[in-house]
C-alpha cells in the first residue's frame, strides 16, 4: 500500500486543522433523517478536538448551481454534527473570507467549527488556485476524511493537500486499508459479486475486475445481457440485447486472464414488477416468453454460496435480484448471510460499496458483520474500476 501520513503522523495542538469531511446527508424539514456519514467522520474530528486542534469542517452540500442558497445551507446540519460529536459546533456562513477568517480566529484549542458549503464559490469545483489560496488562509494543516469525495479533484479535496501539510483521517485512513485488503493486495483466492440493473454502467468495472479476481459472480438485470449474449431466451426481462457482443467481449476477456465467471443457472420468474408477485423458478431453457426474471433462482443460489466458501477474498457492488421487492430478495439475502457468516468465522476479507449494496446488506441485517462496507459510492465505483482517485493520490508521501 502507498504510504499515507495520517494523524499518527501530525501535531495538531493549537493549530488550526481544516478537516474534509462529507456531510452530504438526507435533510428534510431542516433534520438529518439519516446521520451514518456524520457518524463516520466522528472519530476524526473528536480525536483532533480531544488533541486540542482547532478544527475547521469544510464539507460541500448537494449542488447548488447559483452561489449561496438556503435550501443548500450547511447551517441545520451543525446541530446533527453537534449531537453525534456530543460537543458544540459553531457555524460560520461562508468558507472563505472575512466571516470564515472572523469564526476560526475566535477559535480556542478543541472548538469544532463547520464552514459552509464548498459548493458555494465556483472555484471548488474547477480547482481553482486562488480559491484553494483563500480556503487555505484559515488552516495549517489539511486533513482529509472525506473518500467519498476523493474521486473528484476539486480545492478542497485535491488543491489543499498541495498547499498545506496533508494527512487522512481515521475514516480516509481505514477505507484505503480495507480497499488494499480488497483489491490492492489481497489473500486469494478473490470473489468479485457485481449486479445491478445495467451493464452499460458498469463496463469499465466489470473490465477491470476480470483482471484482477479469480472468479466474478455476475447476477442482477446485467446477467440477463449475458445470459442472451450465450443465447438464452430471456423472455420480457430487462436486458440489454444491444450489448451481447460486448458481454462475450468480456467473457472472452476473463477467459485469457483465467478468470471464472459464475452466471445464474436457474431464475425466479414473474409476470409483474411488484411485491409477492406470482412466481416460480425456471432452469434457462425454459423461461416463459411472458416472463420476467427478478431472482437468480435456488440452485444458483447454492453455486454463489458455492464460491463465496472458495474466497479468501471478496468484493462486492449491486444486488443479485430486485431485493426491493418481496420475495425476489432471497438471493442478496442469501448470499450476503453467507458472506456475513464467512467473515464472522475469520475465513473471508469482504469489502462491499455503493448506493444499493449498503442498502441491501442493511436489509439483510449483516453490513456490520462485513470487514468493511463503504458508503461511497461514485469514489467506491471508480475505485473497482481501477481509476486513479485525485483526492487520494495527493496524499502518498
Amino acid at each position: 500500500m502507498p504510504a499515507f501520513k495520517t494523524l499518527d503522523d501530525a501535531d495538531v495542538a493549537g493549530k488550526r486543522v481544516l478537516v474534509r469531511v462529507d456531510l452530504n446527508v438526507p435533510v428534510a424539514d431542516g433534520v438529518v433523517t439519516d446521520a451514518t456519514r456524520i457518524e463516520r467522520v466522528a472519530p476524526t474530528i473528536v480525536e483532533l478536538s480531544d488533541k486540542g486542534a482547532k478544527v475547521v469542517l469544510l464539507a460541500h452540500f448537494g449542488r447548488p448551481k447559483d452561489g449561496p442558497t438556503p435550501e443548500f445551507s450547511l447551517k441545520p446540519i451543525t446541530n446533527a454534527v453537534s449531537k453525534v460529536i456530543a460537543r458544540d459546533v459553531q457555524f460560520a456562513e461562508d468558507c472563505i473570507g472575512e466571516k470564515a477568517a472572523e469564526a476560526v480566529a475566535k477559535l480556542n484549542n478543541g472548538d469544532v467549527l463547520l464552514l459552509e458549503n464548498t459548493r458555494f464559490h465556483k472555484g471548488e469545483e474547477k480547482n481553482d488556485a486562488a480559491f484553494v489560496k483563500a480556503l487555505a488562509a484559515n488552516g495549517d494543516i489539511f486533513v482529509n476524511d472525506a473518500f467519498s469525495a476523493a474521486h473528484r479533484a476539486h480545492a478542497s479535496t485535491e488543491g489543499l493537500a498541495r498547499v498545506l501539510p496533508a494527512h487522512a483521517g481515521r475514516t480516509m485512513e481505514a477505507e484505503l486499508k480495507a480497499l488494499e485488503k480488497g483489491l490492492g493486495n489481497p489473500q486469494r483466492p478473490v470473489v468479485a459479486i457485481v449486479g445491478g440493473a445495467k451493464v452499460s454502467s458498469k463496463l469499465d468495472l466489470l473490465g477491470n475486475l476480470v483482471q484482477k479476481v479469480d472468479a466474478l459472480v455476475i447476477g442482477g438485470g446485467m446477467a440477463n445481457t449475458f445470459l442472451a449474449a450465450q443465447g438464452v431466451k430471456v423472455g420480457k426481462s430487462l436486458c440489454e440485447h444491444d450489448l451481447a457482443a460486448t458481454a462475450r467481449e468480456i467473457m472472452a476477456k476473463a477467459n485469457a486472464a483465467n478468470c471464472t465467471i459464475i452466471l445464474p443457472v436457474d431464475a425466479v420468474v414473474a409476470w409483474h414488477f411488484e411485491a409477492n408477485a406470482p412466481h416460480r423458478a425456471y432452469g434457462l431453457d425454459a423461461i416463459p416468453e411472458d416472463g420476467m426474471i427478478l431472482d437468480v433462482g435456488p440452485q444458483s443460489i447454492e453455486r454463489i454460496k458455492g464460491a463465496i466458501d472458495d474466497a479468501k477474498t471478496l468484493v462486492w457492488n449491486g444486488p443479485l435480484g430486485a431485493f426491493e421487492l418481496h420475495p425476489f430478495d432471497q438471493a442478496t439475502v442469501a448470499a450476503a448471510r453467507h458472506v456475513a457468516a464467512r467473515t464472522r468465522a475469520g475465513q473471508l476479507v469482504s469489502v462491499a460499496g455503493g448506493g444499493d449494496t449498503v442498502a441491501a446488506l442493511n436489509h439483510a441485517g449483516v453490513a456490520d458483520d462485513f470487514s468493511y462496507v463503504s458508503t461511497a459510492g461514485g469514489a467506491f465505483l471508480e475505485w473497482m474500476e481501477g481509476k486513479p482517485l485525485p483526492g487520494v493520490d495527493v496524499l502518498k508521501k
